[in-house]
């Protein structure tokens, strides 16, 4: 039976049908060929200006922003290239930016890769910029930038097309970030490549505003033909800004892209606070510095390792961290092997170039302090220590002084919202340990100030070595104790109205010194330890204790009590920290009968600045007149009766004395009250 015609040999289609269907699609090939080549032809016969408002229109959609050319317009394949021109470009930035143009040029002439415009990156063979400006800003969240397009598309990073051969002339860019407070004004110099290769460094000048410090700028790319390639480009950076000069170099991998890249950082100047100061942060003054460090910034962090310089005299390592996020933050973890005592000075708000050309007293009164002061007057800076927080670790091997042997510093500080907290603050001093926690909260009105400073045993010999106190023969130490607490925005304000308590106390030991035996003023033994040449023997104390009671900013004597071997030492009278002024006398009694004994006090008066001994004291010049018209009325001999000890003074309990106890709690050592040394009020002894 003969097959039906529609019935073919299995996967075969008739020879006629698939003829039919190459002609189609050969028809096809030929007119989209014929139709792209009609409108290559028309386009550059035309030169595609009658494009010019598609194309604004269109761009302007995909871009959301309004874009306009105001001169010349041509888009068409030359011949497989996009050749692009546009005079008078202008791309608008999105309302909340602070200028109306996102991007204005006076003529771009650009040839474009066509698949990259839809695959990749781009690809410019040539492009030629005349008098362009660019406008880089990000909103004030921080979350949308001027360059990223796309109402929800966020803030991208900014990213550069690579360019074969470039041409750019009077080329401007503004950069703004308002998180970052940072405003910069940029001049590129003229850009002349050819195949990928520029030749010669291109230079970028400008300048610009950080928070409220101008600043202006010079920097140099080194490797500029990888920079056209986006490839590594050497950056090279300087600023001037507040008389510090900063120094950035480093490779980065394009040219807007400093993300997670090490860069070089070196700044120098002639106070580093000035250099804090510019970023709201407050620290002491210092003198000249010359740091450099290692920075890579991580969004809104940027960590600086690798720190190593000089402040002053005095050397610098360790590592810091800047935060700016909703507060500012700062962490660092700092050494010095060894600190000059200048350069400490800042750190109680003297001014230390002051303090080395001129003093203490000086300094202080460079902060406003009044004459004879020595304190500071300078004023916590209570605004800015309320806008940034803050933690430093900072450890120092040696303090390099005169007098006071301080070693192995250890400071751990706090600051947050205003409080400030130095817990603890450790050092060693003379072989003994100097332990403290200071307070400055700024969050009360005047600030609180609180210190709390212990000092453990530590041996006399050293500690005072630099008075005039011997090491050889001393073997005292002392102790002791400082609980003050005061209001005031100034070290001085806070001491002048603080109320609290002193207490030294010095245990069983020896003391060697020449000025010890002229404090006790006993005539009779000072003159034959003078002929006898035995001055340096020294003095046994049994147990002292030099102890002050404050109250509103006045220290009052609670009580001076020392008990040596032949003597017992009592004080009245006390010291103002508001005045700085010392009015305080020593009285010793003997244990012993003494022919030649003062039996008067020795006065100490002036100011903390300039202290006065009065060795001679009134009293002594009444016990001289009575001595006198004794032996005019009388013999001479009788004259001697005013200067009779006759050796009745009481030795002291050493147990209240031992635990710094109040004057009204110490007894002498058959455990009566004692009636010399005062109820802790500031009158002197009579």
């Amino acid at each position: 039976m003969e097959e039906p015609r529609s019935i073919q040999s299995e996967g075969n289609v008739p020879e006629h049908h698939r003829r039919r269907i190459l002609r189609i699609v050969r028809n096809v090939a030929l007119g989209l060929v014929v139709l792209i080549f009609a409108i290559w032809l028309v386009l550059f016969i035309t030169k595609g200006r009658f494009l010019k408002h598609p194309f604004e229109r269109i761009a302007g959609s995909l871009m959301e922003r309004q874009v306009r050319v105001g001169g010349d317009f041509q888009l068409y394949f030359a011949p497989l290239r996009i050749k692009f021109v546009a005079e008078r470009l202008d791309i608008s930035n999105p309302q909340w930016a602070g200028k109306p143009s996102l991007f204005a040029a006076e003529r771009v002439d650009a040839r474009i890769a066509p698949l990259s415009l839809l695959f990749g990156r781009r690809h410019f063979y040539s492009l030629d910029l005349v008098n362009g400006n660019v406008d880089l800003e990000w909103d004030k969240a921080h979350r949308n930038n001027t360059w990223t397009f796309g109402s929800k598309t966020g803030g991208k990073p900014l990213e550069f097309p690579t360019i074969d051969r470039a041409t750019v002339r009077g080329t401007q860019v503004r950069y703004l970030d308002p998180r970052m407070q940072l405003l910069a004004d940029l001049k590129i110099d003229p850009i002349v490549s050819q195949q990928a290769n520029i030749g010669q460094a291109v230079g970028l000048t400008g300048t610009g505003r950080f928070r409220d410090t101008p600043f202006r700028m010079e920097a140099s790319l080194l490797s500029p033909d990888a920079t056209v390639n986006r490839g590594k480009n050497a950056l090279k950076l300087r600023a001037w800004a507040a008389d510090n000069i900063i120094d950035v170099s480093g490779i980065l991998p394009s040219l807007a892209d400093v993300e997670d890249v090490p860069l070089r950082v070196k700044a120098q100047g002639k106070d580093l606070s000035q250099l804090l100061w510019i970023i709201d942060v407050a620290i002491p003054h210092t003198r000249r510095y010359a740091l450099t460090a290692q920075m890579v910034k991580d969004k809104s962090e940027y960590r600086f390792t690798k720190l190593a310089g000089t402040f002053g005299q005095s050397d610098l390592a360790g590592q810091l961290t800047v935060k700016n996020e909703e507060r500012l933050r700062l962490d660092a973890v700092l050494t010095t092997r060894r600190l000059d005592i200048i350069d400490a000075a800042p750190f109680i708000g003297y001014n230390p170039d002051v303090v080395a050309a001129k003093g203490a007293v000086a300094a202080a009164a460079a902060t406003g302090a009044a004459p004879q002061r020595i304190m500071p007057d300078a004023e916590l800076p209570v605004a800015t220590m309320q806008r940034f927080d803050a933690t430093l670790d900072w450890r120092i091997a040696v303090v390099r002084s005169r007098h006071v042997p301080i070693s192995d510093i250890g400071m751990k500080l706090a600051l947050d919202r205003g409080r400030l907290t130095l817990s603890p603050l450790t050092f060693s001093m003379a072989r003994g340990d100097v332990r403290s926690d200071i307070v400055i909260n700024t969050r009360q009105r005047p600030s609180a100030i609180s210190y709390d400073i212990r000092i453990a045993p530590t041996p006399m010999s050293r500690l005072l070595s630099g008075f005039g106190v011997a090491e050889a023969g001393t073997t005292g130490t002392m102790k002791g104790r400082i609980r003050l607490e005061g209001r005031g925005d100034s070290i001085h304000d806070s001491l002048a109205t603080a109320s609290g308590r002193i207490a030294f106390i010095m245990p069983k030991g020896t003391l060697s010194t020449r000025n010890a035996q002229l404090a006790e003023l006993d005539v009779g033994t000072f003159v034959s330890k003078m002929l006898e040449d035995k001055l340096n023997k020294p003095i046994e104390i049994n147990c002292g204790l030099i102890a002050f009671t404050v109250r509103g900013g006045t220290a009052a004597t609670d009580p001076i009590l020392i008990d040596t071997s032949k003597n017992v030492i009592t004080g009245r009278g006390g010291f103002s920290f508001g005045t700085e002024a010392l009015d305080m006398a020593f009285k010793a009694d003997g244990k012993k009968f003494s022919l030649f004994s003062g039996q008067s006090p020795v006065g100490i008066g002036g100011h903390f600045a300039a202290p006065k001994l009065q060795v001679i004291s009134p009293q002594l010049l009444t016990r001289a007149g009575a001595g006198i018209g004794l032996a005019i009325v009388a013999t001479p001999i009788a004259g001697l009766l005013a200067f009779v000890d006759v050796g009745d003074a009481k030795s002291a309990a050493c147990g209240p004395v031992l635990t710094g106890a109040s004057a009204a709690a110490q007894r002498t050592s058959k455990g009566k009250p004692r009636k010399d040394v005062g109820n802790g009020t500031a009158s002197k002894a009579d």
